[in-house]
Order: structure tokens, then sequence, then C-alpha cells
């Protein structure tokens, strides 16, 4: 386990590198390792003290820990609270870490990660005048539990429907003429599925003779994995491949520059991993909504049961496109939202195998 505060200096320092709000932010990963400081709880005299427990990939995995980070460093900035962060080194930490912040009195315990299910439900039972929030997963059977849940499958068919505008119209540079797109998920569960049943939908939609290549790493942490399955996709045409894998990911997206292909990336902005490679990023409000749950508990307003975050609202989203992308596929897209958003498009959740 690694147990990290958060210092006002350190929280002003990430901060610095985020720009915007909810799902436009512009989000690096901390420099972590071992059990260095990422902060320690604010100088501001507060009652309502948070602690956040990441899942196996970490902080620095660019994804929804990285975001749940920004929340409760925003949270602390802005509202005065004080926080502790642990790293969970593996799934046998996540009851002791949820445990200890419970036991400590703290107001709010964040898990972040459907993984943290199980454990959630034990803790939440065992300390049930704590407040718990877990991220990606639904529990509705405690009433000190909130849960964030995302339309990332909206996300998924925006990312998808411009992945399949730009095949068809072979509008970047080094696209082959053979449509294939790649897919990599981490796991096959439903956060991740509902980025790719959205994405095979909208790619479809748009490009209905192209190809999507599906593959599970089962890893979201191992990148040397996610750069073999990239390979793997390339070597069979594919020219744009969208990783849902957390960490695992980057590896991804490391194959795909090497290759001088195109990568769309998910949950926060990843643009800065390829500048030249990432075409977009589905994105989900993790820090948005990590914020407004935060503020809730200050404010005595907090409620259990689950919690949707859609594309209205920018609960999820996507970035915008990378230099070069056509405006008409961009316009395109942008009606493609509203579209959603009116209920003229519903997005399927269900993977295409």
């Amino acid at each position: 386990m690694k147990k990290i505060t958060v210092t006002a200096a350190s929280a002003l320092a990430l901060m610095s590198l985020v720009v915007g709000c909810g799902t436009n932010r512009t989000t690096q990963p901390s420099n972590t390792s071992g059990a260095n400081a990422v902060g320690n709880a604010s100088t501001t005299a507060s009652t309502v003290k948070v602690g956040l427990v990441t899942d196996t990939g970490g902080l620095n995995d660019n994804g929804f820990n990285h975001l749940a980070y920004v929340g409760v460093t925003d949270a602390q900035q802005k509202l005065g609270i004080q926080s502790s962060v642990v790293q969970s080194q593996s799934e046998s930490d996540y009851v002791p870490n949820l445990s200890k912040f419970a036991s400590q009195g703290y107001s709010l315990v964040i898990a972040v990660g459907y993984l943290m299910h199980d454990a959630v439900e034990q803790v939440a039972q065992q300390y049930p005048k704590t407040h718990f929030m877990i991220i990606d997963d639904t529990i509705t059977d405690r009433p000190n539990v909130t849960s964030a849940v995302y339309d990332s499958q909206d996300a998924g068919y925006l990312a998808g429907a411009m992945a399949g505008l730009l095949e068809k119209g072979n509008g970047l540079p080094n696209l082959n003429k053979q449509n294939v797109v790649g897919v990599i998920g981490g796991q096959s569960a439903p956060p991740v599925n509902n980025y790719i049943a959205g994405f095979q939908q909208g790619f479809k939609k748009e490009d209905p003779s192209g190809k999507v290549l599906l593959s599970y790493t089962n890893s979201f942490t191992d990148q040397s994995l996610g750069s073999q399955y990239a390979q793997n996709q390339l070597s069979q045409g594919a020219d744009i491949i969208f990783p849902v894998a957390g960490g695992c990911g980057q590896g991804a997206i490391s194959a795909v520059k090497a290759a001088n292909k195109y990568a769309i990336g998910v949950d926060t902005n990843q643009s800065y991993l390829a500048p030249q490679n990432i075409i977009t990023s589905a994105t989900k409000g993790v820090d948005t909504s990590v914020f407004d749950v935060i503020q809730s508990v200050k404010n005595n307003t907090f409620k259990s049961g689950v919690q949707t975050f859609g594309l209205k609202g920018d609960g999820v989203g996507i970035t915008p496109a990378m230099k070069g992308v056509p405006q008409s596929v961009v316009d395109e897209v942008n009606q493609l939202k509203q579209s959603i958003v009116s209920g003229k498009i519903q997005v399927s959740t269900t993977v295409q195998k």
C-alpha cells in the first residue's frame, strides 16, 4: 500500500497542469513513485476529510485514477477540505485501504473503479456513518454509498463516428485504404464495454463497410502488453486504434506513435502522450463528479444511490480534434452529439463480437 497525503504546494503544482473544467481539462499525471508524497492535508482548518483509494492502475494511469485525484485537489483548493490518497498495489489492498480511512473518521472515502465493488460493499456496511463514493460502478443497497456512472457509450459513439468519417474519406495522412480500425479493452466489463459498444456503433454508422478489430488484454497496467496488442492490430491493417485499457493503453499509444499511425485517447485528454497521433480523446468527467460529491458532503446534501453523467453537462464527451482533421468531419460529429442529446440517436451498450 502506498499512502500519500496532499500538501497545498503539491496540489497547486498539479492544478497548474489543469486547464478549463470538467471533461475539457488537459490533465497530465503527477510524478509519483513508491511512497513519495503527492501531498499532505490542507492547512485550511476543516471538518471535512476526504480519502481517495486508487485501484491498481495508480495515479499515473493517465486516466480515471488521475482524474479522481484532480477532483480531490480541486476541492481542496476551492472548498478547503483535507485529503489523503492511497495507491493500491493489488486487489487485496482494497478493503484495508478503504477501512483505514473509514476507521480514522474521514467524512468521505472515494473508491476508484468497478473492481472495488465488493470491497466498498463490505467496508460501507462496517462503517455506516462514513460516506462512500464509488466510480464507474453501481451500488444501490447501501444508504451511505453514492455511485458515479457515466454514459461513456455516447463518448465512444462520437469517437467511433470520427474514426469512420476519417477512414471513409481518407481524411488524414498515412491512412491506408483498408478501412480497418482497432479497439483494445483492458477487461470485458461494463465501464470498458460501454465505450467499445458506442465506438463500434458510431464507426459502422459512418463507414458501414469498415472493420473493427477487438481484443482484450486482461490488464490495465502492462504497457508492454498494450504495445504487443496494438502491433498485432496494426499488422492486420488497422491505422486508428482506440485503447480502453488504462495504463496498458499507454503502451498501445506508444506502438501507434512508432508506426506513425493514429490513436484515440480515453477517459482524459491524452493528446500530450502523442500530439501528432492522437486524433481526439473520449472522456468522462470523473474530476467533476468527484468535486460535486465532495461539495455535497461539505454542504450536508450528500445523497446515496446512482448519479449518471452524460453528454449534457459535459459528464462525458470528446476533446477537440487534432490539427489536420477536416472541419467537415468535426462539424458532422458535433451534429451527431446534438442528435444523441436530443434522443434522436440511441447508443447501444452491447459489444458486437
